[in-house]
This record gives C-alpha cells, structure tokens and sequence, in this order.
C-alpha cells in the first residue's frame, strides 16, 4: 500500500518531535532522521533499534523510510532545514563544533 504524502509528514512530524526529547527512543529516532539528513556525516541507522522503541514509534519510521524509497528527496524538500539542523546541535554537537572551528 502507498504511502501518502498526508501519512508520512504525520509520522515524520511526531518522529522529529520525539527526537527534541531526552530519552533511548529519542535517541533512535534521531538517529533514523539524521541517517536520511546526511548518514556520511551523521552515522547510519541501525535497523536492529526498531525492537528498542515503542510499535508507533517503529510504524512511523517505516512509514517515513518507505516514502524515502519512493521519493529522490532530502528533508529541505519538505522545508524542515531548520529543524534537522536543530537535531545536529541535540544529537550531534560535535559535528557543529567542527564546523565553527573552520
């Protein structure tokens, strides 16, 4: 069954909110988003973590990596720039300290 454009923002909207969070499954969640955003610098997602988070919380990240296999399109598409970006500085400061200190 496709996926809709309708379905995948639901589950991407609630995966992205998950993610602003501090816990495992916030972690995971942020992991699989950045893993679409930019998985060379942002490290893969381990498909062994769908058994760590709740079944809605899996269903979305299907949902979401379903659509990505149908659709050539980064999260910029979808205007949330701003938000992954915002996942990098949660997740991954590192990434944005390296970057100042260019």
């Amino acid at each position: 069954m496709p996926v809709t454009d309708t379905a995948m923002l639901a589950s991407l909207y609630r995966l992205l909110d998950l993610a602003q969070s501090d816990t495992g499954q916030a972690r995971r969640a942020a992991n699989f988003l950045l893993s679409w955003w930019n998985a060379s610098s942002c490290g893969g997602f381990d498909l062994t973590d769908l058994w760590a988070v709740d079944r809605e919380v899996a269903d979305d990240m299907l949902v979401v990596a379903a659509f990505i296999s149908r659709h050539n399109e980064y999260p910029t598409a979808f205007g949330l720039g701003p938000q992954f970006e915002h996942l990098v500085v949660l997740w991954r400061p590192h990434l944005v300290q390296a970057h100042s200190d260019s």
